[in-house]
């Protein structure tokens, strides 16, 4: 049994990045200090977090006083005029990559141009763009939702950063039967395009492929969704603990992957798990 794992996988530079800032917020401040929304969509961090006293809160009214932390996902104007009124001291670790796409929106919003941004209604990122739109974004999760759109003389499509690339290329082909001047914006980040991309070669490659990483992770998601298309016997699992004998019952190579929010320690824990387990086992 060879296990083999995919190149990039774990923190990416924005999670990495918000994450030291709010462990240096807390150094150096006596008071609260609290995340809009969990930091990063992980449990095991979340926890070590909180042990850290550093916490989250759901709304800006949560907060009383002390230092709330932005996370890399960001947030739309609303928000910062909210927190503002409370006088609430702000340290703003939006991902500079989101910080473009939002800026690249704003832009788009002040043209009166209608802005198609490919993403998940839900998932904070989306919901910061929406707010900087200008009321002109429009949010599609499927090719079935763009082709209910109606016919535009323009129209801008861009995505949430850590989209899969190929809903984006179709939303995109779609939206030109329907637009007589489309512009498409890549904003996929660098990093999420290199992990989806490895991880699409890895599951080609192997028996059964796990993708380790948080539920409510968005960009670990779409990397199950990729790999799932590709692979079938792909598993999403929160932590080691999560494997079972019958994901990789008669595997010989094992893939593991996992998204821009999933620890390399996590990562390496699967790898031990399956090689203490399965293949010691195995072997006698």
């Amino acid at each position: 049994m060879e296990i083999i794992i995919a190149e990039e996988s774990g923190l990416c530079y924005g999670v990495k990045r918000a994450l030291a800032m709010a462990r240096r917020v807390r150094k150096i401040k006596s008071g609260n200090v609290v995340t809009l929304g969990a930091l990063i969509h992980n449990p095991r961090v979340i926890a070590d977090l909180e042990a850290e006293d550093i916490t989250s809160v759901g709304e800006p009214e949560e907060i009383r006083s002390g230092t709330v932390v932005i996370r890399s996902h960001g947030v739309s104007p609303a928000v910062y005029r909210r927190l503002e009124r409370r006088k609430i001291a702000v340290v703003d670790a939006t991902c500079p990559i989101v910080k473009k796409i939002q800026r690249l929106v704003e832009s788009l919003g002040r043209k009166r141009m209608e802005i198609v941004i490919v993403g998940d209604h839900e998932h904070p990122e989306t919901r910061g763009l929406v707010g900087y739109s200008r009321g002109r974004g429009v949010v599609v999760e499927t090719v079935a939702q763009a082709q209910a759109l109606p016919a535009r003389k323009a129209r801008a499509v861009l995505a949430q950063s850590t989209e899969d690339i190929g809903l984006l290329e179709r939303v995109a082909a779609v939206l030109m039967e329907k637009t007589k001047e489309l512009t498409v914006y890549n904003t996929i980040c660098d990093s999420t395009r290199t992990r989806q991309r490895a991880t699409s070669e890895l599951a080609g490659r192997v028996d059964a492929l796990l993708i380790v990483g948080g539920r409510t992770s968005s960009n670990t998601a779409k990397l199950y969704e990729i790999s799932k298309r590709i692979q079938p016997r792909t598993y999403f699992v929160e932590n080691a603990g999560q494997i079972t004998p019958a994901m990789l019952r008669g595997a010989e190579k094992i893939g593991i992957s996992g998204g821009a929010s999933t620890q390399p320690e996590a990562i390496q824990e699967a790898f031990e798990f399956i090689r203490r387990t399965f293949i010691r086992n195995s072997a006698m």
